[in-house]
């Protein structure tokens, strides 16, 4: 049997002595698929609902915004309060507020209405990431990468899901075809009632002021000042800002660029982002446990200057290898942002949940913005020249060169 997963509020040596718990890892993992798939009906929508409701570029964008942002601002208030006062019991409440936003977007008729849906959607997800990175980061014994990877995977999964249902639901049956999902968000939440029990025995506690300045004094002792920390910081949310508006430009706008620049139906598109999204679900599988063997460090410059040459190629290919190259970039990309997270939790010991709500925060505001301002500039232009402009952040990959090295983050 596993032993009990360590105080996540104690640093080093206590939570590497603990074994992983791989039930509790597997099952917020399966949760993250389910919530994730839900909140895939947005985007998945996108072509169905420009259609039927005769939306503009840039509505779509928005509505992609109001879900992103909800989340963004709200993930690391969650954070910060789990992190004074865990509550097991709010991680089966986030999957209620999604499956209040699911029935609503089914039925909506209107653009606000689907905002409001969108809105419920985000407020889920703000509950839901941070406290099950929480559980991530408990049950992970001394294998961090990997923990947070089985996690994400299973998001990363359930967003892949968006195209198929596009294809196989959302075109032959419409938009009512979301409520579906709700026995989706039923599942989940009697999963995440399992969980909450076995997160209510871990007997978390605050940790005390004392052990707090002990673990900046062995960062100091390592040779990390609290500016190099906060330029760390600074450093990672520039690597969360390339690769999520990446992420964004191609989750929102690049079905609709295959269809009018390669004139394929909106079934065939669909395939190519699916491609896409399970290239990054199988990278970010791969991701935690090569940055676990290798350094954290490596992985996270690797993968996002990594996908630059993919990126740059892709607008001048054609159709066959656009998508050979759209799943190499995916596949790349994504297997940094498990390891940014594990990386700045061991930053900033003792405040586990402030991280990971500030860092799936941002992966959502700076994905949410960037469908904004992408659509707005699509509607200007061209969904082209989006795909143009988008393929040379990745280059912004050349900073993680600038961050501590391993040695130095995890000296304890």
């Amino acid at each position: 049997m596993a032993k009990p997963a360590a105080n996540p509020m104690l640093p080093g040596a206590a939570a590497r002595a603990t074994a992983t718990v791989f039930p509790i890892l597997f099952a917020i993992s399966i949760v993250h698929l389910l919530n994730d798939s839900m909140q895939s009906t947005v985007s998945a929508l996108f072509p169905i609902l420009k259609e039927t409701l005769k939306l503009s570029y840039q509505q779509i964008g928005l509505i992609a915004f109001a879900m992103n942002m909800t989340a963004s601002v709200m993930q690391p208030v969650v954070g910060l309060y789990s992190d004074l006062r865990p509550r097991p019991y709010i991680l089966p409440i986030g999957v209620l507020f999604t499956l209040i936003g699911v029935i609503v977007l089914a039925l909506a008729p209107s653009f606000t209405l689907i905002l409001t849906a969108v809105i419920c959607m985000g407020i889920g997800s703000a509950i839901f990431h941070p406290e099950s990175s929480r559980v991530a980061y408990l049950a992970a014994g001394g294998q961090r990468g990997l923990a947070q990877s089985i996690f994400q995977v299973g998001g990363n999964f359930g967003s892949a899901l968006g195209p198929v249902m596009t294809a196989l639901i959302f075109v032959p049956i419409g938009q009512i075809g979301v409520m579906w999902f709700t026995i989706a968000a039923v599942i989940a939440i009697a999963i995440q009632y399992f969980v909450a029990g076995w997160y209510s025995r871990q007997q978390l506690q605050p940790r005390p002021a004392s052990k707090q300045r002990t673990a900046e004094s062995r960062l100091r002792k390592a040779g990390l000042s609290q500016t190099q920390v906060v330029w760390a910081i600074v450093i990672l949310v520039f690597l969360v800002f390339s690769k999520h508006v990446y992420m964004s430009s191609i989750t929102s706008f690049y079905s609709f660029y295959l269809i009018k620049d390669y004139g394929i139906t909106v079934e065939h598109a669909q395939l190519f982002l699916f491609a896409f999204l399970v290239a990054s679900a199988a990278g970010t599988f791969f991701g935690g446990p090569l940055a676990d063997r290798y350094g954290r460090r490596n992985i996270i410059w690797l993968s996002i200057l990594g996908t630059a040459p993919f990126s740059i190629l892709l607008p001048y290919a054609n159709l066959f290898w656009s998508g050979v190259l759209c799943v190499f970039a995916g596949f790349i990309l994504s297997s940094a942002f498990s390891i940014i997270v594990v990386y700045a939790q061991e930053l900033l010991p003792g405040k586990v949940g402030l991280v990971s709500g500030l860092f799936f925060g941002l992966a959502f505001g700076l994905g949410g913005l960037g469908s904004a301002v992408l659509g707005a500039i699509a509607d200007a232009t061209s969904i082209a020249f989006i795909m143009k402009l988008c393929a040379y952040l990745p280059l912004l990959g050349i900073l993680a060169f600038l961050l501590p090295k391993d040695e130095e983050v995890q000296a304890r």
